[in-house]
């Protein structure tokens, strides 16, 4: 058994012992571009490909931002359970090996499965692939919704605080002490709610435009907690997509409608106005998070943009609304 990139014996005897390569085959791994909190990579051997995934104790960002490797084991099973509500939504698990951090799952070939994260850089919006991707997340809210044996298996809070509450909302709290009591609100209220089975990372660079909807990927931070997370983190994405590309606001905005809407049309477990005042109350801290947090986006580069997005956040925390048409409004006045 041979590879032609530096990759580690226990990967491979992992493998191995799944069945996916054979003793004497030639192994071929290649490293592919991903986050900032994992290695990916793709393997070839005896004519099959596929991916493999293994957790970073530090995180590659400047912060010195660390989180448990056990994570890896939260996204194989999030991957499980959302894909036995709908098998077209994810990746299948082809072998896990949860001592060292990683897991094996089918290889989706860019030409046909291409990240909407690219698609919306440049300029494919379509805001009824946005309306799929609320209506998918949405059926695995309510599929897990009220369900004490996920709630004992997804019990993650050790892992999501660290790399969503406290690297986003506790460390833009302490880059404007002003909003730190608003901000750690947000946090107390996300940290208490306790209704479904949460992804935690719905961001458009962890979505494929598959040929049978979205396939979502990278569910490292699953944790049995409040819905209104998801729906706001991938919210939160359209409205940061128009700082990159200004010139298509309007169709990053549209597509926010037609995500929120078509979401909020699946909540079944809680009044759907209850949910979406939540996540209009969480999302300009996300916002916020997203310039000022240990995680920024890499694509607002220049200091004028970073003080749009921080212009409209502070107004929304400062004077909260509980619609997210309010929040979009906000958006389009300061931006449009």
């Amino acid at each position: 058994m041979t590879a032609t990139s530096p990759a580690t014996q226990d990967w491979l005897a992992t493998l191995a012992r799944a069945g996916l390569v054979a003793q004497g085959e030639r192994v071929t791994v290649a490293p592919l571009a991903g986050g900032v909190s994992s290695d990916i990579v793709r393997v070839e051997a005896g004519g099959r490909r596929f991916c493999v995934k293994r957790a970073l104790a530090k995180l590659k960002v400047a912060a010195d931002w660390r989180a448990p490797v056990e994570r890896n084991h939260a996204e194989a099973e999030w991957i499980r359970v959302a894909g036995a509500v709908d098998p077209d939504a994810v990746p299948e698990i082809l072998a896990e090996d949860a001592s060292q951090g990683l897991f094996a799952m089918s290889w989706l070939p860019p030409e046909s499965y291409p990240v909407w994260k690219a698609e919306l850089r440049d300029g494919h919006i379509d805001p009824g692939f946005a309306a799929d991707v609320g209506r998918r997340i949405a059926r695995i809210h309510s599929a897990t919704a009220g369900r004490e044996d996920i709630r004992a298996r997804f019990a993650n809070d050790h892992i999501f605080h660290p790399i969503r509450l406290d690297a986003y909302l506790v460390a833009t709290a302490d880059r404007h002490p002003d909003l730190r009591d608003r901000l750690l609100a947000l946090v107390e209220v996300t940290r208490a709610t306790k209704l479904a089975l949460v992804h935690g990372d719905v961001s458009p660079k962890n979505i494929l435009v598959g040929p049978r909807g979205p396939v979502f990927l990278d569910a490292e931070c699953a944790w049995y907690g409040d819905p209104a997370f998801d729906l706001a983190f991938c919210l939160n994405h359209m409205l940061l997509k128009s700082v990159w590309r200004p010139q298509w606001t309007g169709r990053y905005l549209e597509s926010f409608r037609t995500l929120a809407e078509a979401y909020s049309s699946g909540v079944t477990w809680e009044p759907a106005d209850e949910i979406e005042s939540r996540a209009a109350r969480l999302l300009p801290g996300l916002c916020l998070a997203r310039v000022d947090g240990k995680s920024p986006v890499e694509y607002i580069t220049d200091e004028a943009g970073r003080e749009r997005v921080r212009g409209v956040a502070r107004l929304l925390l400062e004077s909260p609304v509980d619609r997210l048409r309010d929040v979009a409004e906000a958006w389009r006045a300061a931006n449009g």
